[in-house]
């Protein structure tokens, strides 16, 4: 067994790559800018109970490895990461407030990856119940 994790009525394992990235591809990720983006990250992940597996701060983007509940989606982790993160860091720092001046860090997509296969996927349901097989999707008696 792996290290799942436990929620009051679940056990998961969901790790997801993701990826984002400077507006204009700007290399402001630099010094006080990226440890202060390092210690927001940390905060929000926290408080979302998302576990940062490895993390790494470049000067014009970031990557993160995480595992994150159920509950929470990749879209909804990204939204308060990428934006709580601009908002915060256009306040604290002003030179970064003249280099975006729309109000926006980071750009409007990001990577996002599941590193689960489907082989191992379909592996894992075929091992479920090896003395009854059954290829259907059907409910064992």
């Amino acid at each position: 067994m792996q290290n799942y994790r436990k929620g009051s009525h679940t056990l998961f394992d969901l790790k997801y790559h993701l990826v984002w990235i400077t507006k204009y591809r700007k290399q402001v990720l630099v010094g006080s800018v990226a440890e202060r983006s390092r210690e927001l990250i940390r905060e929000i992940c926290k408080a979302n109970d998302v576990e940062i597996v490895k993390g790494h701060v470049s000067k014009d983007h970031i990557h993160l490895f995480v595992s994150v509940p159920p509950k929470l989606s990749v879209s909804k982790l990204m939204q308060y990461l990428k934006g709580k993160t601009s908002h915060k860091m256009l306040f604290e720092f002003k030179h970064l407030q003249r280099q975006f001046w729309g109000k926006h860090i980071w750009t409007r997509g990001y990577f996002a990856v599941s590193n689960v296969t489907d082989e191992v996927i379909m592996q894992y349901i075929e091992n479920q119940d090896v003395e009854q097989k059954d290829d259907n999707f059907e409910i064992g008696s």
